[in-house]
Formats: structure tokens, C-alpha cells, sequence
């Protein structure tokens, strides 16, 4: 095991702790994502969790849990979650977000809107000091028309590189969409940014997670950091 998939092990670890019996869990989705998965399997297979049920943030998520036994539910039979934990692609200072790397971005946020506790895991690298520092920020466009959303982008000051598979075709979304990269090198003002995204027909959604993480687990060689947003 890498040095730094030990990393996101343990922070996965650290943020399924706060997990208790009886709750709703949303899975997250993503390289850090999925060992809290594999630990929260683990908790329940052992009986020290029990009576929980989860909601997976994309396919892969959901066909993970299933091979592991969690029992799954939906945002319509549990419209509040008690805690989600995820990954994220940069955090800054203020424990905002850049989310979309893995490509679930919608179903995400969708999870994060609906969740009274939002615990962010990543290893210590991911720590920024301003978002789009060391992450191009993913953005989801419907198929329709979609040129004309680099344009856009592009316009909005960012170098737009259209999201491909390994083997050449454009990579496609569980809703079917498209996701643009976006490198702002770095987010002057993530705010503006946001409304300005929220406001464009033909974007779905958008990287930006501002104000809903409540909690980050970084770590690093030696030492687990819980941040936590100020109320």
C-alpha cells in the first residue's frame, strides 16, 4: 500500500467513527470515499454499527456497498442523512470545496444539500490556500449545445479542456452529461463564480461546494487534523 492511500485509509477511518447505530449515511464517491465504505462494512459486519442504512452518491458507490452488505435507501424514503462522508479535490482555508474529480459531482452536492453533517476526508495535499490552485474545476453541461459552454467558460477567465475516457471518447456522467474542466489557476472569487454558474442554462452543476462541509479529516505522515467549519 502507498504512502498515501494510507493516507486516505486514515482519515476514512477517523471520519466513519462518527458514525453511530440507527443512522442515515451517505456514501461518498471516490478514491478516499471508498475505503470509508470498506470500513463502514467492516463496522457492520462485526455488529458494531447496526440498523444503519446508506445512500450512495454514484453507480460505482452504490454497486460497491452492495457487494460489501450495506443496505441501501434513497433521498425519497430519507430526505435528511445524518452524516455524509467524501472526498474533495482541494480545500481552502475556509472548508471550501473543489469536488468532481471522480465525475459524481451532481449526485454529490444533491447528498451534501440533503445531510446535517458533511465530513470531507483527504490526505494533506489537498489543503489549499485558494480554490483552483491545484485543482481544474469540473463543471457538468447537458450534451446539447455544449461548445457553446467553453465559450462561456472561457469568457469567465478559465482554460476549458473537455473531461475523455482513457481510450478517447468523452466522458460520460451517470445522468449523461459531459464535464468541462475548468483551470481558473486559481478562483479569484468563488461566490461571484458560483452565482455566475448557477445562472448558465445548459450547466447542470458545478464543482464549487461552498458552506457545506462541516467537518475536514486531513492527513498527513504522523498526524490526523479535524477541522471544523466556524458557526
Amino acid at each position: 500500500m502507498h504512502t498515501v492511500e494510507q493516507l486516505k485509509k486514515a482519515a476514512a477511518d477517523t471520519a466513519v467513527s462518527h458514525i453511530k447505530s440507527g443512522m442515515v449515511v451517505g456514501l461518498g464517491t471516490g478514491s478516499t470515499a471508498i475505503w470509508g465504505v470498506r470500513r463502514l462494512a467492516e463496522l457492520l459486519a462485526s455488529g458494531e454499527i447496526q440498523d444503519i442504512v446508506a445512500i450512495p452518491t454514484a453507480v460505482r458507490t452504490e454497486e460497491a456497498a452492495r457487494a460489501l452488505g450495506i443496505p441501501l435507501t434513497t433521498l425519497a424514503e430519507h430526505p435528511q442523512i445524518d452524516i455524509t462522508f467524501d472526498g474533495a479535490d482541494e480545500v481552502d482555508p475556509q472548508l471550501n470545496l473543489i469536488k468532481g474529480g471522480g465525475g459524481a459531482l451532481l449526485r454529490e452536492k444533491i447528498v451534501a444539500q440533503a445531510s446535517l453533517r458533511n465530513i470531507i476526508i483527504v490526505d494533506d495535499s489537498k489543503i489549499s490556500p485558494q480554490l483552483g490552485t491545484l485543482f481544474a474545476l469540473p463543471v457538468e453541461v447537458i450534451p446539447f449545445a455544449w461548445e457553446t459552454q467553453v465559450t462561456f467558460l472561457q469568457n469567465l477567465g478559465a482554460a476549458v479542456s473537455v473531461r475523455r475516457t482513457p481510450d478517447g471518447e468523452k466522458y460520460i456522467t451517470d445522468q449523461g452529461n459531459y464535464i468541462l474542466d475548468c483551470a481558473f489557476t486559481p478562483i479569484v472569487d468563488c461566490y461571484q463564480l458560483n452565482s455566475q454558474l448557477n445562472g448558465r442554462a445548459g450547466i447542470v452543476e458545478h464543482g464549487l461546494f461552498l458552506d457545506l462541509a462541516t467537518d475536514v479529516i486531513a492527513a498527513a505522515p504522523g498526524a490526523i487534523r479535524h477541522l471544523k467549519r466556524e458557526k
